[in-house]
């Protein structure tokens, strides 16, 4: 479960830029997940959860969004936007896919106190 390494390495970020921002507290964590990035949202949730008791996120919030992914279509030749890995591309229905760009999740904002 990769989930729950993401989890601890966003805690070591939020811990960092808590002493670099001078926060004490995260109330919320806004992420950004793309269908490439093969992170299932509920285990990331969970995850997020057990690793943060204790720490300065303990009770905080985690909204994840999903964005659309870039994919190359072999079919088609085309880049065309995903919103799911296993769905086939949206302009011919091929799938000979392959996923571009970023393949993780980026953290967009905080709420901090």
């Amino acid at each position: 479960m990769h989930e729950m390494s993401l989890c601890e390495s966003l805690l070591q970020l939020l811990e960092e830029q808590a002493v670099t921002e001078q926060y004490s507290r995260v109330k919320t964590v806004f992420i950004d997940i793309t269908p490439s990035s093969c992170i299932e949202s509920h285990a990331l949730k969970f995850c997020f959860d057990v690793v943060c008791k204790g720490s300065l996120a303990e009770g905080a919030q985690l909204i994840i969004n999903k964005v659309d992914g870039q994919a190359w279509c072999f079919d088609c030749s085309t880049i065309v936007f995903v919103s799911d890995r296993f769905i086939p591309c949206p302009r011919c229905q091929g799938f000979h896919l392959k996923y571009q760009g970023d393949s993780g999740f980026k953290i967009k904002q905080l709420e901090v106190f």
